[in-house]
């Protein structure tokens, strides 16, 4: 936490600020050492604040706008022409971010084993990119949510601009309100803003909208299994001046609220670290060339290191492992695989 808000405050720099973040994570012992003693005099007050931002309804629109509301043409800036503000899957080494996050919506959309028959319900539009997609490629309707007034007008236009008004329909509104029955659900890097107290409620409400033969694939970061109970008891750089209310789940602790609170099963879990740890790299790059721009928006020097040292410390996690991005395919008790007639 100190490091990061004495870079925010170029009270110290480095030419390869990754490159120091993983030596230092490479040495996480030492820096949960450096976390004892007179550094937890400000844990209670954090935790307070932390608590302040729990993510009820109120306070997940409290959060998101904090974070996705700063403009569309912040995101436009550094983001790939996509939109997409989650990891990419590099299908080939010289990939491009463009391509990349394509094709992470083709793997979604073939483990959700799309077809035109399908309503899916997408919970977190982002900027509209797996909705327009779903819909543009497989034919089928889709529902997107979202609680951010920034993201929900920029997915209205970009419903029109891909003249699929007749297919998609986007809501500002919370997941928790969100009532019916889809074929599919799909929720991508959105878990992240749900909250361990609220983990149970995403869960089991997500499991009251999908159909009996349904299948829903979450693309989630997670923390390592044996990091989740101390990640919880602390507040961490990115959750005090990033992502106000946020939280990383591990495998196990959404595995068992799963099993304890919903009839789905555990069909596929792919991990990808590496390829979000690409995606950071390239946001990182564009991010600091556009800087001038940044500042012409009406952003200070001080917004630009702290989102410098978020996405190089991100980035710097996902190359460590130290934190992962996982692809979990959910079913319900109804659904069976296609297959050959000849088997």
């Amino acid at each position: 936490m100190g490091a990061g808000e004495a870079y925010m405050e170029g009270y110290w720099d480095c030419i390869d600020l990754t490159g120091l973040l993983r030596l230092i994570l490479n040495n996480r012992s030492l820096l949960d050492q450096m976390e004892r003693g007179w550094a937890r005099i400000s844990y209670p007050l954090r935790s307070i604040q932390h608590y302040l931002r729990r993510n009820s309804k109120s306070g997940s629109q409290k959060n998101i706008s904090a974070h996705y509301d700063l403009g569309n043409e912040f995101y436009s800036l550094w983001l790939d022409p996509s939109m997409f503000y989650s990891s990419a899957y590099f299908e080939k080494q010289d990939s491009t971010l463009e391509e990349a996050s394509w094709y992470k919506c083709r793997l979604i959309a073939e483990a959700l084993e799309l077809n035109e028959l399908d309503h899916v319900l997408e919970i977190g539009s982002g900027w509209g990119g797996f909705a327009c997609y779903a819909a543009k490629q497989y034919g089928c309707r889709v529902t997107t949510v979202t609680i951010s007034e920034e993201q929900y007008q920029y997915v209205l236009n970009r419903i029109q601009t891909w003249q699929l008004t007749h297919l998609v329909d986007v809501q500002l509104k919370d997941y928790r309100d969100v009532e019916g029955v889809y074929t599919k659900l799909v929720s991508i890097e959105m878990i992240e803003a749900v909250g361990a107290e609220f983990l149970p409620t995403y869960f089991e409400h997500c499991s009251k909208l999908l159909a009996p033969q349904g299948i829903m694939l979450i693309q989630a970061i997670t923390i390592n299994d044996r990091r989740y109970q101390q990640a919880l008891r602390e507040v961490d750089f990115i959750q005090k001046y990033i992502f106000p209310g946020g939280f990383l789940p591990s495998i196990s602790e959404m595995l068992k609220v799963m099993v304890h609170c919903t009839d789905f099963q555990l069909s596929d879990l792919h991990a990808f670290s590496g390829h979000y740890a690409k995606t950071l790299n390239i946001w990182a790059d564009k991010f600091l060339n556009c800087t001038d721009k940044v500042l012409n928006m009406g952003f200070n020097h001080q917004f630009i290191r702290k989102w410098q040292f978020y996405l190089n410390y991100c980035e710097a996690g996902f190359a460590e492992r130290d934190i992962d991005v996982v692809h979990m395919k959910l079913v319900k008790p109804q659904w069976r695989k296609l297959v050959s007639a000849a088997l």
